[in-house]
């Protein structure tokens, strides 16, 4: 297949639908952009700005030496206020508005990506950018399917390029204190861990298909996934449709299920499990709202439990992440870790909820003998992503150590969707070897021209 420049692309894209022929790589010379130094500024696009990606940008600016000089997003009715907002915190500077972040990609001068779309544009955005020499921090999950996570770390090796998952829980001082606690082996031997991810969220109601609001290329939102005709409920509740995420297990959960890997050391399980449903089903969702995992390693068994029709389970407070005494309320608290050792019990909460271990209780009062806490780590992640351009050292959230976490979730959804099969893992090549049935799911089929090719 003939190489097609970037720019042939988007002259084409003006007479047709927006296209890109599969495979084809951006870079005339990729080896180049290995070799560039990183400039002193690092300038950036924000990949989709209607909520966490504005966020991500108010935070990279704060953190200083660093510039937005674009906003993509398919909606084109938030590029006056997310415009202004970034404008005012980087002196005025008014950062180029388009739709398509292809048309950024074609900057020489960019640096990097920050990709915050919906979950199904994470792993195509990463290695479009790769591919055109820049780094990318993404969103977390960092894939929609287990083979997506395949290419965006064969595009990061191939062009040399750091990419940071936002996985930020990594990059927090008392978390590394809790895997150093738990490496030297304070906690004794780990035969158990439990993953946890139960709060309130609600079914929504079905709405037919319209035609989309004004400013939004649904084709272009939709991206890879199959063609359909705007909904609705597709666009605001995507995290529960198949076709756009993975549910719940996917979006919150996936920074406890990280987490969890990363401080006991666990790659990929040998084996895999994965029941529940979705019993409140007067709604649009597909994904569980109940949900049990266990993932199967040598002598240890981590567990995921899932709720989403329980208000009274309570998500870290922003008073809570911010503190440096208070602890949550571990019982209730919605997005704990535990860990069971043969020396105590450790519970960690992610997004600065701290760890404490509990050894054996005195006249029913707990005992406390080690603990450590801090702040939301979004900024240290933030600065680590930055420092990382600059240094090209390997960033504290690899695309590697993302899609091994993301496995576990994509496993578990296979054998969901299979109605509770056991998987077997092969942990070498990543792929399920029993049943067969389950790599129809390893991967997806892509819609043209939003197709990831198969050599990046």
């Amino acid at each position: 297949m003939p190489m097609m420049h970037r720019r042939e692309f988007l002259q084409q894209t003006k007479r047709s639908t927006l296209g890109m022929a599969a495979g084809v790589t951006i870079l005339a010379d990729a080896a180049s952009v290995r070799a560039a130094p990183a400039a002193d500024k690092v300038l950036l696009a924000a990949v989709g700005v209607r909520g966490r990606g504005a966020h991500l940008a108010a935070g990279f600016l704060q953190r200083g030496g660093c510039e937005y000089a674009y906003i993509c997003d398919p909606d084109t009715k938030l590029f006056e206020s997310r415009a202004k907002q970034i404008a005012e915190q980087q002196g005025g500077k008014m950062p180029k508005c388009v739709k398509d972040f292809r048309e950024a990609l074609d900057d020489k001068s960019l640096t990097a990506i920050v990709s915050a779309t919906p979950d199904h544009w994470h792993a195509l955005s990463t290695v479009w950018a790769c591919q055109a020499g820049k780094d990318v921090y993404v969103e977390k999950p960092p894939t929609h399917n287990c083979w997506e996570g395949q290419k965006m770390i064969e595009a990061a090796r191939k062009y040399a390029r750091i990419v940071q998952v936002g996985t930020q829980n990594r990059s927090a001082a008392y978390n590394m204190s809790a895997k150093k606690y738990i490496d030297e082996g304070k906690l004794g031997e780990i035969h158990f861990v439990r993953v946890c991810n139960m709060k309130l969220w609600a079914n929504r109601p079905p709405v037919p298909d319209s035609d989309p609001p004004p400013g939004l290329d649904w084709d272009l939102w939709n991206g890879p996934a199959p063609a359909c005709r705007y909904n609705a409920a597709y666009h605001n509740y995507w995290n529960h449709l198949w076709r756009y995420s993975g549910g719940d297990i996917a979006n919150d959960a996936s920074h406890q299920i990280d987490l969890a890997r990363w401080l006991v050391g666990a790659e990929l399980p040998q084996k895999v499990y994965s029941t529940g449903g979705r019993w409140n089903s007067e709604g649009v969702a597909e994904t569980p709202d109940t949900q049990i995992a266990v993932w199967e390693y040598p002598k240890m068994l981590m567990v995921f439990e899932l709720t989403l029709y329980t208000p009274y389970m309570l998500k870290i407070s922003p008073q809570i992440r911010e503190s440096l005494t208070e602890f949550p309320y571990w019982p209730q608290c919605a997005t704990r870790i535990e860990i069971y050792g043969s020396k105590g019990l450790m519970i960690v909460g992610r997004h600065g909820g701290g760890w404490q271990v509990f050894d054996r209780p005195q006249r029913e009062k707990p005992q406390v003998v080690a603990s450590d806490n801090g702040k939301f780590p979004d900024p240290e992640h933030q600065t680590n992503f930055l420092e990382c351009i600059r240094t090209r050292k390997t960033p504290n959230a690899d695309i590697l150590e993302g899609h091994r976490s993301a496995l576990l979730i994509h496993y578990a959804n296979i054998s969901y969707r299979l109605g509770g099969v056991k998987l077997t893992i092969d942990p070498k090549t990543e792929l399920i070897t029993d049943p067969p049935e389950a790599m129809t799911l390893f991967r997806r089929e892509y819609r043209k021209p939003y197709e990831i090719p198969e050599q990046v």
